[in-house]
């Protein structure tokens, strides 16, 4: 895939802003600005950042409990965003979903999801929503490492197999399941193979490289716009904060985080950019302050943000 320079901005812009909302999210809970739980995606950008771009805006997306990336690579507004996660009514689902429930139709994301592999199920309702409408999208669903040894992706997997569902299944293998490492929880120790059964295709990918991602996520992308049914994606990365706050990571050796932050994405994509001459070290750090910039602005606008009114508890509600 040719890289042009508005391209390279873009990624690199979009990657930003995903570690430094998530640095700030960090930030907040530690003044109890922001409350509840938060799971970081912090070092997972590349992932995010690679498999969205490769696909239309109107096309499907459904997270994980760890969806912050997700939505921001969706275009998402990060005022919107800031505001939600803050709990405020100017927030991208009125304050009511949190970062766990993160959601915005306008754009494609059917929303993070508090439940472990809960997105599956939705990706592949909509997967199939879109095979009998006979419109021309598709739908990647994130999911993490555990999730695949829960009941729910076997089911899916095999449905979307069968119906031929234009579904781009893409697991987000960050080597832990909360404490529990790959190592310990899986039998098998490629992930890809787990797709076998089902008779779909599957690829390991780079999780760090967010050329890698695009161009094996648009590879699958293609085929399933060709009405040729779902694939599996493997992203290798890394979490670089804990599960969740409460995490001190105590299961992990300084060695292993060190290694793999020497693998950081925006380093390896700001490194090559430089390298092919089509950005500058100049114009990275501009962009850089740029999304400070913005971070700054929505932290703000989060802040002032009135919260719900209590008459609003019932509103929104389906059941």
């Amino acid at each position: 895939m040719e890289i042009t320079k508005e391209l390279a901005i873009k990624l690199l812009k979009q990657m930003m802003q995903i570690r430094q909302f998530e640095d700030m999210i960090m930030e907040l809970l530690a003044k109890n600005i922001a409350e509840g739980g938060s799971h970081l995606y912090a070092g997972m950008e590349a992932v995010a950042v690679g498999a969205i771009s490769v696909i239309n805006p109107d096309d499907y997306i459904t997270s994980t409990h760890r969806g912050h990336g997700h939505a921001i690579a969706k275009d998402g507004d990060l005022k919107a965003l800031m505001a939600e996660i803050l709990g405020k009514k100017t927030g991208v689902c009125k304050g009511k979903g949190g970062s766990l429930h993160l959601a915005d139709l306008s754009k494609g994301n059917l929303g993070a999801n508090g439940i472990v592999g809960g997105g599956l199920g939705i990706a592949t309702g909509a997967g199939l929503s879109i095979k009998l409408q006979k419109q021309n999208k598709v739908v990647l669903c994130f999911f993490g490492d555990g999730a695949t040894n829960n009941g729910i992706f076997f089911e899916c997997l095999n449905m979307a197999s069968l119906w031929k569902l234009p579904v781009v299944y893409i697991c987000e293998n960050n080597k832990y399941a909360m404490s529990v490492s790959v190592e310990r929880s899986h039998a098998v120790k490629d992930i890809t193979k787990k797709a076998l059964a089902f008779d779909i295709p599957a690829e390991n990918v780079d999780g760090q490289d967010v050329l890698a991602v695009r161009e094996v996520v648009g590879k699958w992308v293609d085929y399933a716009r060709q009405g040729n049914g779902p694939s599996f994606i493997v992203a290798n990365t890394y979490r670089y904060y804990g599960h969740s706050r409460s995490d001190p990571r105590v299961y992990r050796t300084r060695e292993e985080e060190k290694f793999w932050k020497e693998r950081d994405p925006i380093i390896i994509f700001s490194n090559k950019m430089k390298e092919m001459g089509i950005l500058t070290e100049e114009e990275i750090n501009e962009i850089e302050e740029e999304v400070k910039k913005e971070i700054e602005e929505a932290v703000d606008f989060a802040i002032k943000s009135p919260y719900p009114e209590p008459e609003e508890l019932y509103t929104d509600l389906y059941v």
